[in-house]
């Protein structure tokens, strides 16, 4: 490693620290690779840590064995890479934030005559849209209530139609399709839309006279909507009474960090008013840097795709790569943006509310009995599991085979993150390979949980552990399997008792012992949603066999093209010529004619 550092080039570039085992400790960015990966040493009378360095950094250090590194061309492209390493392979020493959901902004297309309010997460072309927002949560409900209150065109479709409908017919569309409205008071009510959008105590106020309408009127369902939809608008954003007497645009950053669990609370000011914000955790651990935190954050939350940006952004501390990043998203949204560190005035009690917050969250975290340390500690896990991934596969005589993900992380289920798979290979080890393969290749844009946790024995644990070696990531695995009765483990033998590989050892718990029962929970609802893929599989391809089977082909030449295609699909988009090769021109006359 020595002469790894001592023949570093000075040029900007990525650097990556190993250990004895191969496993990725630290990534780290540099203007200069030669000066920066020197400031961590000592020379003489040997090499040795630099003890000016922090403890955190002095503890990765000392576990160094192994140095390699990337040459790019400036130190924004630095910034950019080191970021989507710390994502991809999830270093012991780097802070993972996992905060980088991309959120909703409500927007209109006013060049339209008769403009609608839409959704969007992705820049939209053209000349004259106004973006509103961004809305971390309850951005759909503030749109539906918008459509709810106000006689807008509520549908894509209805102006094609050249012909008032039933929305018309019900007070909720003015009918421009039939000219009941001009252009002028349309854009009246569209004026009148963008106020509430800013304003949502009117909102509100008609929501809860609706409510009330329709609970004298004993429409109970409709008014438990409404007291729902009131909830969630509420909810938008951190009740605040700090007005900028300006009409600026900003937004807000803090980052606290606490015991077992961090947060980070966003708040995003427009026109002088606090409209939305946002309250994420992550977890926590003696490797905590504010430098990396913040950058994290702000990297992924304002990516290419982001339709609208301020050109100021409040950060709660201040962090040495603050006017670095400042200038890369100057660069990569062509104008200019200032982050910065406000000590005093209202910009500082901006801040002060953001930081009051993250705290009080931290308060509710710590008051919750939490089941991820205990599983760390029994275990002997590297980290605790704050996010776990768990797999299943699913297929009956090899057919229609599939494979899911299911995600826990910060104590619940994260359905979105939910994922299903298709698969090819027809033993449920080559599944398990093949379904963890697509989970690795993804890394780079959703980063490695915590823990992963198989179905299955120590075999596909080991298989598991194979491949992630490979990818250079370090990641905790851990199975869980029936223990064999007669040679066979079913789940439904009342005898068979589960029993969990780890690292470590083998483990055989007490069917009330509550860690048993978290594995257990992972693995249920990893094998539920993989069955009901499967069965939804099932019943698409016994439909399409069916189909074919009416023309008159038989299961066997059915079974034929499909070892030869792959799937239904493919064979009906195969040619003439192709399917007479898989079969014969016969069939291919059947299926082409």
């Amino acid at each position: 490693m020595l002469t790894t550092i001592q023949n570093l080039p000075n040029s900007a570039g990525v650097y990556q620290y190993f250990d004895k085992n191969e496993r990725l400790l630290y990534v780290g960015k540099a203007k200069n690779l030669k000066n920066r990966v020197k400031s961590y040493w000592r020379f003489t009378p040997e090499l040795h840590p630099n003890p000016n360095q922090s403890l955190r950094i002095l503890r990765m250090l000392e576990q160094v064995v192994k140095l390699e590194y990337i040459v790019v061309e400036s130190e924004s492209d630095a910034l950019i890479l080191e970021n989507s390493l710390i994502k991809q392979l999830n270093p012991k020493y780097n802070v993972l934030l996992r905060d980088d959901k991309t959120y909703p902004y409500i927007y209109i297309d006013e060049s339209q005559d008769f403009p609608r309010f839409e959704i969007t997460r992705k820049v939209i072309k053209g000349k004259n849209i106004s973006y509103y927002g961004p809305f971390p949560n309850g951005g759909k409900v503030l749109l539906d209530t918008l459509y709810e209150l106000f006689p807008l065109v509520q549908k894509k479709s209805c102006l094609r139609e050249g012909k008032a409908c039933l929305f018309y017919q019900i007070d909720k569309c003015l009918a421009p399709c039939e000219a009941k409205v001009t252009k002028k008071e349309y854009q009246e009510i569209v004026l009148e839309v963008k106020r509430a959008i800013s304003k949502r105590s009117t909102l509100i106020e008609k929501l809860n006279n609706k409510m009330m309408d329709y609970a004298t009127n004993r429409r109970y369902e409709e008014a438990a909507t409404l007291r729902d939809n009131i909830r969630s608008i509420e909810a938008l954003t951190i009740s605040s009474n700090i007005d900028l007497a300006n009409s600026d645009n900003l937004d807000i950053f803090a980052i606290v960090d606490g015991v077992s669990k961090g947060v980070i609370v966003k708040l995003f000011m427009r026109q002088g008013k606090v409209i939305s914000s946002s309250l994420s955790n992550f977890r926590s651990s003696n490797n905590f840097d504010e430098n990396e935190a913040y950058k994290q954050a702000l990297l992924e939350f304002y990516n290419q795709d982001t339709p609208q940006i301020s050109k100021t952004i409040l950060v709660a501390h201040e962090f040495e790569d603050r006017e670095k990043i400042a200038s890369l998203l100057s660069e990569r949204f062509s104008k200019k943006i200032e982050i910065l560190y406000p000590q005093k005035g209202s910009k500082r009690r901006l801040i002060e509310l953001a930081i009051t917050n993250a705290k009080e969250s931290l308060k509710r975290e710590s008051k919750k009995e939490e089941i991820e340390p205990k599983i760390a500690e029994l275990f002997e896990l590297t980290t605790t599991p704050y996010r776990v991934e768990s797999f299943d596969n699913s297929h009956m005589m090899g057919v229609a085979t599939v494979g899911a993900m299911v995600v826990w992380s910060e104590g619940q289920w994260s359905k979105k993150d939910y994922r299903r798979y298709a698969l090819e290979a027809k033993d449920e080890y080559g599944q398990m390979r093949e379904m963890l393969t697509k989970r690795i290749e993804s890394f780079k844009k959703n980063s490695p949980p915590d823990l992963w946790v198989i179905d299955g024995g120590e075999t596909l644990r080991r298989l598991a552990i194979s491949l992630l070696k490979d990818a250079k990531i370090d990641l905790d695995v851990i199975a869980i399997a029936k223990e064999k009765l007669d040679a066979k483990a079913h789940r439904a033998k009342g005898a068979a008792k589960d029993i969990i590989y780890t690292k470590e050892s083998v483990f055989e718990l007490k069917t009330t012992d509550k860690r048993l029962q978290w594995v257990q929970r992972l693995r249920d609802e990893a094998h539920r949603f993989a069955i009901t893929y499967h069965q939804n599989k099932k019943r698409k391809e016994d439909r399409q066999n069916s189909l074919l089977q009416k023309k008159g082909i038989g299961p066997a030449t059915i079974k034929k093209l499909l070892n030869y295609f792959g799937t239904f699909s493919s064979i009906e988009e195969a040619s003439f010529k192709e399917i007479s090769v898989a079969s014969s021109e016969k069939i291919a006359k059947i299926l082409k004619t």
